[in-house]
């Protein structure tokens, strides 16, 4: 499966061909379509073939490394192996999806504690942060750091890192939850120039500028060390 969406994050269609369709999805030898993982949704779009339009639901991995299943709506008709295809993703969606992802890592670079837990939705997200009992967080100013990191027009490049150079920087992994994968040689991180640095396998915008607008709406604990941090788009 080549993952065209891991290069380019603005591909809004593609062409490709059909490796198999079953009860668990359709499989592409190339795709667009980002799957669910990392606290990111799977994409929705639609594949053309023929005359026919499918309408594709969500996205998510199989069971097979590298494996994509794009799920289509109930009752579509399916196409057969080796049938071409043109993929198309609902790209005003993928989009919003991709401004609050790298939002949520400008917040990452603001808050000083190893993240838990987060959520991307379509207009909102969250993260946990793993926080003192005495940390106290202030809305308002969280609001204007992120919003001034926003406007500082800073460059978000994805770039590439042996295992062994992941390995000998931990303090690259924020996340406590979730390890990102090794074992493939290399690991996919996201640089915003002068801000923040950790793997990241998700889609992004190419500049912070991008983002526009956003609030914290609301701060909770959730436990005695856990700290939620939600925002949304103004």
């Amino acid at each position: 499966m080549e993952e065209l969406f891991r290069d380019d994050s603005y591909l809004k269609e593609c062409r490709a061909i059909v490796v198999a369709c079953d009860a668990d999805g359709i499989r592409l030898d190339r795709t667009i379509f980002y799957p669910m993982g990392g606290g990111q949704p799977g994409d929705t779009g639609r594949l053309y073939f023929g005359d026919q339009t499918i309408e594709i639901i969500d996205t998510r991995k199989g069971a097979e490394p590298g494996e994509i299943l794009h799920i289509p709506a109930e009752g579509s008709a399916l196409p057969g192996p080796g049938m071409a295809i043109r993929a198309e993703i609902d790209w005003d969606r993928r989009h919003r999806l991709m401004r609050m992802h790298t939002c949520l890592h400008l917040l990452c670079s603001i808050i000083k504690g190893d993240v838990t837990g987060g959520q991307i939705s379509d207009g909102k997200g969250r993260l946990d942060f793993n926080l003192a009992p005495e940390t106290s967080l202030d809305k308002v100013a969280l609001t204007e750091a992120l919003n001034a990191l926003i406007a500082g027009h800073h460059d978000v490049v994805p770039r590439w890192i042996a295992d062994e150079e992941l390995a000998a920087r931990p303090e690259l992994v924020r996340t406590m939850s979730v390890k990102p994968p090794s074992g493939q040689g290399k690991v996919r991180l996201l640089d915003i120039a002068s801000v923040d640095l950790q793997p990241c396998g998700g889609t992004h915008v190419r500049n912070t500028s991008e983002i526009g607008l956003v609030e914290i709406v609301k701060i909770e604990s959730k436990g005695k060390m856990n700290k939620r941090v939600n925002l949304a788009f103004k």
